[in-house]
Formats: structure tokens, sequence, C-alpha cells
């Protein structure tokens, strides 16, 4: 294993022992409970916005979960990587992720792996299908709890979603 495969692969480890963001908070606006079928990993993920501004901002994650190393890294990262963002910046870094568990062990451009701080380090695991939604998991109760507290936010005269 060369040394930046090593020293990933400490990132991950690290994640998984101290996980950031761990352990439920009251008042959630949003919260997504998430399983991985094929392992049967489990999130438990809330999201916690800041709605003073003109655009929502997500003041920090809250989770549980178990499962393997990757997937309780992974949300560990997430939460050092979403916390005091506005919601756009959020989507794009969760999409940043994608990309990189979709690139299959290839190398993103180095903005977007500076976007992923440590979140790069999950390079080698897009290498292993299996792993790839142990991995995303906690992205995806992210994104499905931001989408709920977006949802639920008052409605405002400036809001430009359209109404059925």
């Amino acid at each position: 294993m060369s040394d930046l495969g090593q020293m990933y692969q400490q990132v991950i480890l690290d994640h998984a022992k101290q996980r950031h963001g761990h352990g439920l908070q009251p008042e959630a606006d949003g919260e997504s409970f998430q399983v991985n079928p094929t392992c049967g990993d489990e999130v438990r993920l809330q999201v916690h916005l800041d709605t003073a501004g003109t655009a929502p901002r997500i003041t920090h994650v809250s989770w549980e979960g178990v499962g393997c190393s990757i997937s309780q890294a992974s949300t560990s990262v997430l939460s050092d990587l979403i916390t005091e963002v506005d919601v756009a910046r959020a989507d794009e870094i969760t999409e940043t992720f994608r990309a990189l568990m979709s690139g299959r062990g290839k190398p993103l451009p180095p903005e977007q792996e500076e976007l992923l701080g440590d979140g790069a380090a999950f390079i080698g695991v897009a290498r292993y299908p299996a792993r790839i939604k142990c991995a995303l998991l906690g992205w995806m109760a992210l994104r499905d709890a931001v989408a709920q507290a977006v949802v639920a936010l008052p409605e405002t005269g400036t809001d430009t979603r359209s109404t059925p």
C-alpha cells in the first residue's frame, strides 16, 4: 500500500473511532433513517438549520448508527464538511462525494478533492462496489433529512418553488 493509501486508511479509522457529530440531539429540523440492506448498516441522521439568513444554513448534524467503519467514518466526515454551510453548498458537497464514489477510484479534479477535505480519503473505497453503499449511507440520510427540513420551512414572499 502506498503512503497516501495508508494515510487515507488512517483517516477512515480515526473517524470511525472518534465519530464527529455522533449522538442525537433534540429539536432537529429534519431526520432520516437509512439502512443498507446489503450489509445491515444503519444510520439515523438529524439536520439542524438556521433559517434567519437569506438561505437556510445547516448549523450541524447529529447522528447515531451501527455498521462498518466505512459507514461510520463517512458519516463522521460528512458532519465536519456540512457544518455551518448553506443548504446549496451542502448539496454541492454531497454531489462531489457521490462523484468520488462513482469514479471507481479515479481522482477528482483538485478543486473537488479540496472541497471534500477528509472525504477524499474514501477514494479507495470507490474501487469496491459492495462498499460504496456503506460510504454513501450517511450522505443519503443527509439528503433526505435536508429535504424534509426545507419542505417544513414556512413560506416566504421570496420562495421561488412552484406550487401545484
